[in-house]
């Protein structure tokens, strides 16, 4: 059965529509809106609920692009980031993620300390290792993330959206993917796995807001 599950989300990630090609000097110039928050080391967002926002330079070009695309057609709600992403053109997506993406920290070892045996037995149940990679940095696909050292707080927010389904009116996000994986998860086990994936050694920084003027 993993096998199947891995190999139907290798072939999902090979399907993945290309995507316009970003220009880091562009993306520099149209960054004003998103260093606010992802410029300030420790900054909270508050919905659905008070969280640190994700550190998303050094993140992979292509997932940026997804995640705001998502964004903008309402599969992921945040009022904040629905704005910003539906004034975005398809080019400027590109332009703000081929930027960001050039801030990587340092890099990510191949392999990683072995989750204790609670957390493994989670992430062998999601299959995260398939589309994430060993290190948790080196996913299938540009348009997957990377997870290891984010914060944690961010990850169980971001993985009880997907429990959230029934109330995409409102919150939630509406990818078939991630809820099948985390499926029969408790908020308890996505606690866990967030834990764990945000003590790991990655390539995630926040840039000081500082640093972008």
């Amino acid at each position: 059965m993993k096998r199947i599950a891995t190999a139907l989300l290798i072939a999902f990630a090979a399907a993945l529509p290309a995507q316009a090609n970003g220009d880091a000097a562009r993306g520099e110039s149209k960054a004003a809106m998103c260093i606010g928050c992802h410029g300030i080391k420790g900054y909270q967002a508050s919905f659905p609920e008070v969280h640190r926002v994700p550190m998303i330079s050094g993140q992979n070009a292509g997932y940026i692009v997804a995640a705001l695309q998502a964004y903008a057609k309402g599969e992921r709600k945040h009022p904040t980031m629905k704005g910003i992403a539906a004034s975005l053109t398809e080019q400027d997506m590109a332009d703000l993620a081929a930027y960001y993406a050039g801030h990587a920290g340092a890099k990510a070892p191949e392999q990683v300390a072995e989750a204790p045996a609670a957390v493994k037995a989670l992430l062998d149940k999601g299959v995260c290792i398939s589309c994430h990679g060993a290190n948790f940095s080196k996913a299938i696909s540009d348009a997957y993330p990377k997870i290891a050292g984010q914060h944690a707080d961010y990850l169980y927010v971001a993985l009880k959206s997907y429990h959230a389904e029934a109330r995409l009116g409102t919150v939630g996000r509406g990818n078939a993917i991630m809820q099948g994986q985390i499926k029969g998860m408790s908020n308890a086990d996505l606690k866990l796995l967030a834990k764990y994936l945000g003590s790991l050694p990655g390539e995630l920084v926040t840039v000081p807001q500082s640093r972008f003027r």
